[in-house]
């Protein structure tokens, strides 16, 4: 049959793998260092995995393919044990993370700081767009070196959030769209910028503001700044 499914351009493929940990399907693996489609009927044609792809290789195309096969689909899931494919590479792999609720691993020892990260990845470029700990939950999207910076910034920004980090000076291209995608594409409750207070974070919080706009939903955020010296500015 003629239907709408994915193409990889091998030579713009960087070998990420997060189109192989966005596909929920799994309808893509990595070989060599590449990603590749390697079960055309597992692949749904709605394309999770191209927001997900930083060196844009991935692009829609119609052609002759097999039927997409929800069955076989869930076969393999049950059969792999996981209700989400991570074929990428493990660092790309989506997952989950239980932590106890207390601020120390061990309470009373202040120098076994715990941490908060509730899953993985943490990079806005590499984080699958409809995983399921999305659902529900509140964002902080931070500059990477804020965490550097501020002291307690698992305790007083991690805790209790679904957290995405990145540069968006030393990153390419812009958060903007993947931003958009992952507002659109789930139920977010509120979304919290945590920026520093040098003048090329501002990109990160105006990749929010965008999003939001584009997105067409009314959820309450908020920007906090912090200083090179590690404090909250008013």
């Amino acid at each position: 049959m003629i239907r709408k499914i994915i193409k990889i351009n091998g030579d713009k493929c960087n070998g990420c793998g997060a189109c192989a940990a966005a596909c929920h399907e799994g309808a893509i693996e990595m070989i060599n260092g590449k990603a590749r489609l390697t079960c055309e009927n597992y692949c749904d044609g709605l394309g999770d995995c191209l927001p997900a792809c930083p060196a844009g290789a991935i692009t829609f195309e119609e052609r002759e393919a097999p039927a997409y096969d929800e069955s076989a689909v869930l076969a393999a899931k049950k059969k792999k044990g996981s209700s989400v494919f991570s074929g990428g590479c493990p660092g790309t792999r989506s997952r989950a993370i239980q932590r106890e609720d207390s601020d120390h691993a061990n309470p009373g020892t202040e120098s076994s700081i715990k941490s908060h990260l509730s899953q993985w990845p943490v990079q806005i470029k590499l984080v699958p767009v409809h995983a399921p700990y999305f659902d529900g939950a509140d964002l902080l999207i931070a500059a990477d070196c804020t965490a550097y910076a501020y002291g307690d910034f698992h305790r007083d920004f991690v805790k209790k959030r679904i957290t995405l980090i990145g540069c968006p000076k030393l990153d390419e291209g812009d958060y903007a769209e993947k931003l958009t995608a992952i507002i659109s594409g789930n139920e977010i409750g509120s979304i919290t910028v945590v920026r520093m207070e040098v003048p090329c974070c501002g990109g990160i919080e105006n990749a929010v503001k965008r999003a939001l706009q584009a997105s067409g939903k009314m959820i309450p955020w908020q920007v906090i700044t912090i200083s090179v010296d590690g404090k909250i500015m008013d």
